[in-house]
């Protein structure tokens, strides 16, 4: 987990997407440690390339409302291994961990400036919700997305 939270602050700080928020810094570097959230990683040999989050609904909860959704966090790929489909593979596995979970929707929050994800996100069929925006500290608007899951076919 040293290595995964060390990661995602590299990642975030390369981008300037702690500068509106430096208390965030240890929030992000310890997130899944309290038992809440699975954590995904991607690696080639001993390199980490990425990472992200899963985390079941609970009564803490950013902006997930209920049971039936999941909340995507941390999510992060390192400077060096953008632009490779590491963050397109990390999404596909967690929106197929949410699936097999029985998730009915993923719902996550992403800063104005994460443009890329934004991108990844659309193009992996999430949607805007906008009426779950929100200003966790002064100056950081989070914009919220969603992608709705079709239960998996039984067999």
């Amino acid at each position: 987990m040293d290595a995964v939270g060390a990661l995602r602050v590299e990642a975030y700080q390369a981008e300037n997407f702690l500068a509106g928020a430096p208390s965030y810094v240890e929030e992000l570097r310890s997130l899944g440690a309290d038992g809440y959230g699975t954590v995904l990683v991607a690696v080639t040999g001993t390199e980490l390339l990425g990472t992200v989050m899963l985390e079941t609904w609970h009564s803490g909860s950013e902006i997930a409302r209920d049971a039936g959704e999941v909340e995507v966090r941390a999510f992060a790929v390192a400077p060096r291994a953008q632009r490779r489909g590491i963050g397109r593979a990390l999404m596909r596995a967690v929106i197929d961990m949410a699936r097999a979970g029985g998730a009915q929707r993923i719902v996550l929050c992403t800063q104005s400036t994460m443009t890329a994800a934004q991108r990844l996100y659309l193009a992996e069929g999430f949607t805007r919700i906008p009426e779950r925006d929100w200003t966790p500290t002064p100056g950081v608007r989070l914009l919220a997305f969603s992608l709705a899951l079709s239960p998996l076919p039984r067999r």
